[in-house]
């Protein structure tokens, strides 16, 4: 494995794992504390809706999925707010509406898509470094936001003490629903489509398990997140595995024993 890691594809393989993995454990936590496990599921598809009319287009997947996730985050927070539904009833009507736009567009392009194949199960050694650049902006933004952490984690607990305190909680669910989109679409390459939901939630649930403040879920969330890409890689590079899945069981394997030991 250390001879592969100085092939140039690997290495870049690496530094997208490390960077997905902070930023989806990261951002994992508050999903998972605002039980809004779904909505990783819906912006993977919303992602899928974006790759499929990118490639109908001919055009570089990732500067359609990108606006597309993203508006239809703040879609699914303007419905959530806007109307008395659930917060799965509101995630689920754009889950399917973006579900039936990829599918649309899929049909519509001609002929077998094997670059569609690489976005819905991962392919991390085919990331490229324009893709690096992307995630690395992501990761920017998401740094450049995170003095807003203490905000949303006081919504999170008490979002009626937080209004009442006069924080902007609207616009910090607008921003946190639009890096959350963000952070999807950067994980299509590493994780896949299918998994990308997993990828966020499991890191996170595994730090509740383990921790008893909101500060140190969130670090141990990150840990577990980036420490888990490791032997992902290696085991995908060994066994000719589909990396996305292995860094998952790897990540399934920490909550499993996480679980063992709170029990």
């Amino acid at each position: 494995m250390l001879e592969a890691l100085q092939l140039p594809f690997i290495q870049r393989a690496l530094i997208a794992g490390l960077l997905v993995g902070g930023l989806a454990s990261y951002l994992g936590v508050l999903v998972v504390q605002r039980r809004l496990s779904f909505l990783g599921d819906g912006l993977a598809h919303a992602a899928f809706a974006g790759v499929a009319i990118g490639l109908f287009l001919h055009e570089e997947p990732l500067w359609i999925a990108i606006p597309f996730a993203v508006g239809v985050s703040l879609a699914i927070t303007w419905v959530r707010e806007r109307s008395n539904l659930g917060d799965d009833t509101a995630i689920g009507i754009f889950f399917a509406v973006s579900v039936a736009l990829g599918v649309l567009f899929m049909s519509m392009r001609q002929g077998f898509a094997p670059d569609a194949v690489a976005y819905l199960f991962g392919s991390i050694l085919t990331v490229t470094q324009v893709d690096l650049w992307v995630m690395g902006s992501i990761a920017l933004v998401v740094a450049l936001m995170a003095p807003l952490w203490r905000n949303w984690a006081y919504a999170t607990f008490d979002r009626e003490l937080a209004l009442a305190d006069r924080q902007p909680v609207l616009l910090h669910d607008y921003l946190l629903s639009a890096l959350i989109a963000l952070v999807v679409v950067a994980s299509v390459k590493v994780v896949g489509i299918v998994l990308i939901a997993a990828f966020i939630v499991i890191p996170a649930a595994t730090a509740r398990l383990l921790t008893q403040t909101f500060a140190s879920m969130t670090l141990l969330s990150v840990a577990i997140g980036v420490v888990s890409v490791i032997p992902g890689l290696v085991a995908s590079y060994i066994f000719d595995v589909p990396t996305g899945s292995a860094i998952v069981l790897v990540q399934a394997l920490l909550f499993a024993l996480a679980l063992a030991v709170r029990r």
